[in-house]
């Protein structure tokens, strides 16, 4: 990013002088709110992460640790934060492919060093959260005011006014935005700026990856979420690794990032990269396999096996409600086993017990990551029953143990965020924000997914079909693998290849 004439611009594309004075008071702010310290320094040592040492052989970048030092040679840093599961959940795509490429990689999560990144970061995720839940609770909410600030689009005239004006943020489509979250994310560059600066690094969200460029590092790889090109996720300076061709070309040409519809000079080419899907290598590598396995399932006319997943924000009590007590007849027929991954949230299991107390006799629960994992690996090849719970009390072993699940499942129930990207057959339920819409119109578009099921009675319906016939799962399974010889699931390998220069090979 660029000062030119009193203007911010990113790859030759200006902003006006009241934006460019708008996002420099945004920091200033930020920065007198946190008591920001512009040469603050940072003691960066490794160790193992807690979490995910036993299986990616993770290392922790930690502030003041007093652990080993950082080890250039052979590593590859992957820079993430926790807004929802999504961020970290592409953050452990690029960890498993480059363990798989044979690097060490190091776990960088900005809200686990101590200062002002923390600060900043909790307060922003804060505000998410509340909004993100208050569009779940209220239709108006989420039609006129949320969808309009994701994607961009109002539904009101007059909405992008109110919004310029609003101090939560602003459509997040805009150039105007993303200058402001650099100018954000420059409070972090005094971390950044500690490691080696040549070091290749991947970045899950555009925060970390803002901060790293800020800080001066310059193999910055950042692995784009969403389907929804948004003028906030680019940063000059940086690789960027898109998941799908059509996300390729929104952000290439900018398309939109203007607020007044102007044609904006495109982004080069060697800045945006197609990589395809980020996905963890475990799962790309036993597609095959994992296919076959839902196929012996249903030709066997063993209980059909469907995961339901809980979002970061916490959102969609009233869906997952009604799913339960849709499934609660079809367990005890036997025809469906159904697994809920709560995530962290321990006061969803509160409320769900409660709403689960006259059933009992179908309710199993899992809430350590040694029993999740084993009772995973136990159901590989052999049926399974009744009503499984997950719940964990740290956020990796949350997020992981939906990607860990995924391969022994037959369907999966999610709204359309990172987890559309995922090989594995899925009902998409309501979105929460207009920019997954996106998301589930790229799984329906590859086939391995249904569309978005907008209203819960369309998601119920798309429940007893996956249950009751085989036409669909036969086509979602014969999709994946296709997806997987055409490279669509190798975004996680792309962005390791792009960050080292070192190609996978199968």
């Amino acid at each position: 990013m660029k000062l030119n004439n009193g203007r911010y611009e990113v790859f030759g594309n200006s902003i006006t002088e009241g934006q460019t004075r708008a996002a420099d008071q945004w920091k200033e702010k930020l920065a007198k709110q946190f008591n920001y310290d512009p040469n603050e320094k940072y003691n960066l040592s490794v160790k193992d992460n807690q979490y995910g040492a036993g299986i990616f052989g993770l290392k922790d970048i930690v502030r003041d640790g007093g652990g080993e030092p950082l080890k250039k040679e052979n590593g590859v840093i992957v820079s993430t934060i926790r807004m929802g599961f999504g961020h970290y959940r592409i953050a452990m795509a690029g960890v498993s492919a480059a363990r798989a490429m044979g690097f060490t990689p190091y776990w960088l999560d900005l809200l686990s060093v101590p200062g002002i990144t923390t600060d900043v970061i909790n307060w922003c995720n804060t505000n998410y959260s509340k909004y993100s839940r208050t569009s779940q609770r209220y239709p108006w909410f989420d039609k006129y005011v949320w969808e309009s600030l994701t994607t961009g689009e109002p539904s009101l005239p007059g909405l992008n006014t109110l919004f310029n004006n609003w101090i939560v943020t602003w459509p997040w489509r805009f150039l105007k935005t993303e200058v402001k979250d650099y100018k954000m994310s420059e409070l972090f560059k005094n971390l950044y700026a500690t490691l080696p600066s040549d070091m290749p690094i991947l970045t899950s969200h555009m925060w970390n990856c803002m901060g790293a460029v800020a800080g001066g590092m310059t193999n910055v790889v950042d692995m784009m979420f969403d389907n929804w090109p948004m003028a906030f996720q680019l940063t000059e300076g940086a690789k960027h690794a898109v998941q799908s061709p059509s996300g390729y070309y929104g952000f290439r040409v900018m398309r939109g990032f203007d607020e007044s519809g102007k044609v904006m000079k495109p982004v080069p080419s060697d800045s945006l990269f197609f990589t395809g899907h980020h996905v963890d290598h475990e799962l790309v590598e036993n597609i095959e396999v994992d296919c076959a396995g839902r196929m012996r399932r249903m030709n066997a006319k063993e209980p059909r096996r469907f995961l339901v997943t809980m979002g970061g924000a916490g959102a969609q009590r009233e869906l997952f409600k009604a799913i339960i007590e849709h499934a609660i007849p079809l367990i005890q027929k036997d025809k469906i086993a159904l697994f809920i991954n709560l995530g962290d949230h321990k006061n969803n299991w509160e409320w769900l017990e409660g709403e689960l107390a006259q059933h009992k006799d179908l309710l199993n629960t899992h809430f350590t990551w040694d029993d999740t994992r084993d009772f995973t690996d136990s159901i590989r090849e052999k049926p399974v029953h009744g009503l499984h719970v997950f719940l964990h009390d740290n956020t990796f072993h949350a997020v992981y143990a939906t990607n860990y699940l995924m391969r022994v499942m037959d369907v999966m129930i999610t709204k359309p965020s990172e987890l559309a990207f995922y090989p594995v057959p899925k009902i998409f339920n309501a979105r929460v924000g207009g920019h997954e819409m996106w998301g589930a119109i790229r799984g329906a578009e590859i086939g391995d997914s249904t569309v978005e099921t907008r209203t819960i009675p369309q998601t119920l319906q798309a429940i007893d079909l996956m249950t009751e016939d085989t036409d669909l799962l036969t086509m979602f399974c014969d999709c994946i693998v296709k997806n997987k010889s055409i490279g669509i699931y190798d975004g996680a390998y792309k962005s390791v290849e792009l960050a080292t220069g070192k190609k996978f090979v199968r």
